[in-house]
């Protein structure tokens, strides 16, 4: 079970990108797509019969999960999650830091 799930607000923590923040766009296996990060050039051919001019477009890639770390808005940084079962005996996301929720 992935501890990064799509919707997260997640911080970079190694790479060009380092220090940034964004949104998980999506979760392959064990690489994420983080929205605005990791940006790419893709060189594409044009099809003129579909009315492509084609080009050099910017994509974001992917990274790998253990590159990133999900934010925790109390400490301003980067967190290590858990899981444990509430009182109410749903399982639930903490940080393992200051031991708060995650999805509030």
């Amino acid at each position: 079970m992935q501890r990064i799930r799509q919707g997260d607000d997640v911080i970079v923590l190694v790479g060009k990108d380092k220090g940034r923040r964004g949104k998980v766009e999506a979760v392959h296996e064990d690489r994420v797509i983080v929205d605005g990060v990791n940006l790419v050039k893709k060189h594409t051919k044009g099809n003129p019969q579909m009315g492509d001019p084609g080009g050099i477009q910017e994509k974001e890639a992917s990274i790998h999960i253990s590159n990133v770390a999900l934010f925790n808005s109390a400490t301003s940084k980067g967190g290590r999650i858990g899981y444990r079962v509430s009182d109410s005996g749903s399982k639930e996301r903490f940080f393992r830091a200051d031991n708060s929720k995650v999805d509030v």
